[in-house]
């Protein structure tokens, strides 16, 4: 299997599934099917194998799969458990964060000529000074702002005032500071980085309880 736990602790996994399988052996390590009315062969795959690593994370904390349900929002969560999760895909990755005490947020995604189209609209100017056309360093501004988003768990934020990532020296990992700003509102979240020869992902940091 294409498993890696990245981070495990009390209360808490992030784990990183890099798809080898099929459609058919994925299907059978999950004893589900992927749905119908998903006809993409690739976004099928992504649809197992996402699920199939929340089964897995779910088992690193003791816990059975029964599935995933999701809010009105779209914001999915573990049926028949009391945690916060957040997924990703970007194949041939998926990625999943698991939380028993706090909402997450996890994106995953390899650096793409179409971010230097799109920046110019979803970025704030201070982002884009420091970014400039270093596609690295513009995804892992994107993946951070995507990660804001699923923290905050609604949709009705703008990338570009709403979803703030202060600037940073960037390194193969670190640490980042994003902020949701809403109804004049600032929450600040901590967040962490990855940068592989594969993919960029960003998640929010685990609270100090």
């Amino acid at each position: 299997m294409g498993l890696e736990t990245i981070e495990a602790s009390p209360g808490r996994v992030l784990a990183l599934w890099h798809m080898h399988e099929d459609e058919s052996t994925l299907a059978a390590l999950l004893g589900e099917k992927a749905p119908e009315n998903v006809t993409n062969p690739q976004k099928r795959l992504e649809w197992l194998a996402g699920r199939m690593l929340v089964k897995e994370a779910l088992q690193t904390l003791g816990l059975s799969y029964h599935g995933i349900i999701k809010d009105a929002f779209g914001k999915p969560f573990p049926a028949g458990h009391d945690y916060q999760l957040s997924l990703s895909h970007s194949f041939p990755y998926a990625a999943v964060l698991l939380d028993a005490h706090q909402p997450v947020g996890i994106d995953l995604e390899q650096p793409k000529e179409k971010l230097l189209r799109v920046a110019p609209r979803m970025f704030h100017p201070a982002e884009l000074a420091d970014a400039g056309t270093d596609l690295v360093k513009l995804c892992i501004y994107w993946c951070a702002k995507e990660a804001l988003v699923k923290v905050y768990g609604k949709k009705d934020l703008t990338f570009a005032k709403s979803l703030l990532v202060a600037p940073f020296s960037q390194k193969t990992g670190g640490e980042i500071v994003g902020s949701i700003i809403v109804d004049s509102q600032e929450r600040v979240i901590p967040l962490c980085y990855t940068v592989t020869p594969d993919f960029v992902m960003v998640f929010n940091k685990a609270t100090t309880l």
